[in-house]
């Protein structure tokens, strides 16, 4: 099933207008990472006698690792009378996660998006819920991503709350010395569309696939453009 496309302002010749910035999510949105995030959470999940329902693996996207955590202890603690604590659970999660994220792939046309940003000289920032540590793992096999020189994570110090609050995409544009409004914020999850629609970005949506029309009407703010593939996007 293919995605749904909003209409884009375009100006006069057809073209987008140019963005102060382009402040990118990483994980889903330049790294296929988001399958495999699922797959350690389950098996941690799992692990302590609750697997995770496929609804509940998407509110997980986006999100910072505490906030995950706490998250799934939550849903553990439903069913297990004695759940685990949030270093037990990440004993488990994070070397099934370690293993798997450096297999990453690039989503189709990042790389291409990356670069035709830097080759035009339009400033951009990483928007991400994952830690410093997290980010160099992931982006380690992908020089590319070294173009994206401004980075806020998950663990940034002046980063007071995450997805879907607006903090990561302000502190973003902060950085670079532009307003947010004047931004395009690119997201994969809920939480991350929400968070960049409140800094008041222009938010653009690579939902999974498998969402069908109803689900990304009632997951996304209504302000987002869909697109099916980084490389519509013209800058």
């Amino acid at each position: 099933m293919g995605r749904e496309k909003a209409g884009a302002a375009v100006l006069e010749d057809g073209s987008m207008p140019r963005p102060a910035a382009c402040l990118f999510d990483l994980d889903g949105l330049l790294l296929d990472t988001e399958p495999l995030h699922a797959r350690a959470w389950q098996e941690a999940a799992s692990h302590f006698g609750r697997p995770l329902a496929r609804t509940e693996l998407l509110s997980l996207r986006g999100r910072r690792r505490q906030d995950c955590v706490r998250q799934v202890l939550g849903w553990i603690a439903e069913t297990n009378s004695h759940p685990p604590t949030a270093p037990e659970l990440l004993a488990v999660r994070q070397p099934v996660a370690e293993a798997l994220l450096v297999l990453a792939k690039p989503m189709p046309g990042a790389e291409g998006l990356v670069c035709r940003c830097s080759q035009r000289g339009i400033a951009m920032a990483l928007a991400t819920s994952s830690s410093r540590d997290a980010v160099a793992l992931k982006t380690a096999p992908h020089p590319w991503l070294a173009l994206i020189t401004a980075r806020v994570f998950g663990d940034d110090p002046g980063l007071v709350a995450g997805k879907p609050a607006p903090d990561v995409y302000l502190l973003a544009a902060e950085r670079l010395g532009v307003n947010a409004q004047d931004c395009w914020a690119f997201e994969d999850s809920p939480a991350g569309a929400q968070a960049a629609t409140a800094a008041g970005c222009r938010v653009f949506v690579l939902a999974p696939l498998d969402l069908d029309a109803c689900q990304r009407r009632d997951l996304y703010p209504a302000s987002a453009e869909l697109i099916n593939d980084l490389g519509e996007v013209q800058v």
